[in-house]
């Protein structure tokens, strides 16, 4: 299993149980599919720039694990559900160790 990060805006025109529900349909998919491993709420912010008509959108971050083949229908669903203004996933990169040089002997 690979390790991901979707970021959804959702549409302001909801109100919050609107938005909570969304964002539970999101987390059950993901959960039947994969693990999450954390859901970060930004909350309400201002949009870089007008989108459909709208300019402020709830961010949300889901941290989560699955197969590959599930992005496709993931973002297949994010494509046809209403309220969504951007989604993006991206697959996160394994943390590197930091390399460790090797300790130098100092002359006597």
């Amino acid at each position: 299993m690979s390790a991901y990060e979707t970021i959804m805006v959702i549409s302001t025109r909801f109100d919050e149980e609107a938005v909570a529900a969304l964002l539970q349909r999101f987390t059950d998919m993901i959960s039947e599919k994969g693990t999450i491993i954390s859901v970060d709420e930004w909350g309400k912010r201002r949009l870089a720039y007008e989108i459909q008509k709208e300019t402020e959108g709830f961010y949300f971050l889901v941290t989560f694990e699955c197969e590959p083949d599930f992005i496709a229908e993931l973002e297949r669903v994010y494509r046809i559900t209403d309220g969504l203004l951007r989604t993006l996933v991206v697959r996160k990169e394994p943390e590197k160790e930091p390399k460790k040089e090797p300790a130098q002997e100092q002359p006597s």
